[in-house]
């Protein structure tokens, strides 16, 4: 494994236009395929959206660009997936260092079972953050929105939060340590309309700072937030499984209005899925 510093100078020097890019990307759990051939880039300060209907595989895919799916036994990636041209899957790349680089959001709002101050701290304190907590905290709250909501109960457990809360509080804490990109995987499918919007208005803020790929299954917010859509399906298979493939990539506007692919149509007219 390489040092950090060499680790992170590979993936700090900007060679391509894109920030993230996928290139004839297979997954496998086990030897059962569920990703097939996707080949997609991402880009700086846009927020893109993978839409498609249950098991096209967009978690999967989701989940490669911060190597989550490593934690995953058996799970297997082929092809090659690069940050700035730096392979993200190179031997000598640290994956604790690309999570750091590549936040994660989840579906369900997850809060340590800390106190809102140190659920924005904990994972700085890992990664050995020298300045300021207490502005460190001020700073993450406020660009998650929820600092006016809480800057009087920092002692609070964040599982004392709301749903929608708790979820802004996720964001804070992947904000507080610096990464580039923040993935977020149906960030707002447990959530009420109120909640909903609130993270929508915030996704296009931090858009300004921030590199986002969201998951959702909601076309609407698709639709409303995201600057590029990656619309997927599913075929099944002989094993009687399903395996994954993306069917068409554009910008929103394009996706939604002018489709090239029948079933794009298909999908965002709401006739399948």
């Amino acid at each position: 494994m390489m040092s950090e510093s060499i680790s992170q100078s590979g993936l700090d020097t900007p060679v391509e236009e894109a920030t993230l890019r996928a290139k004839n990307v297979n997954v496998y759990y086990g030897s059962s395929l569920a990703v097939r051939d996707v080949s997609l880039d991402i880009f700086k300060n846009e927020i893109t959206a993978f839409i498609g209907p249950s098991g096209c595989g967009k978690s999967t895919l989701l989940r490669c660009f911060n190597r989550t799916n490593d934690l995953i036994p058996g799970a297997r990636v082929d092809g090659k997936i690069t940050m700035h041209g730096s392979d993200l899957y190179g031997p000598d790349v640290d994956p604790v260092y690309v999570r750091r680089r590549i936040g994660m959001v989840f579906q369900k709002p997850n809060p340590f079972p800390k106190s809102i101050y140190e659920n924005i701290t904990f994972a700085a304190r890992i990664n050995g953050y020298q300045g300021d907590y207490d502005e460190l905290v001020e700073r993450s709250l406020k660009s998650a929105a929820l600092w006016d909501e809480v800057k009087d109960k920092l002692k609070d457990s964040g599982l004392s939060l709301s749903g929608g809360q708790q979820q802004r509080l996720c964001i804070a804490r992947a904000i507080a340590i610096e990464p580039e990109v923040i993935l977020m995987d149906e960030p707002c499918s447990a959530l009420d309309p109120i909640s909903t919007l609130k993270i929508e208005e915030l996704m296009r803020e931090l858009e300004k700072f921030y590199t986002i790929v969201i998951v959702t299954h909601n076309m609407q917010q698709a639709l409303r937030i995201s600057d590029k859509t990656a619309f997927f399906n599913a075929e099944a298979t002989e094993s009687g499984g399903k395996v994954g493939y993306l069917v068409e990539y554009d910008d929103t506007e394009k996706i939604f209005s002018d489709p090239r692919e029948d079933a794009t149509r298909d999908y965002v007219q709401g006739r399948f899925g």
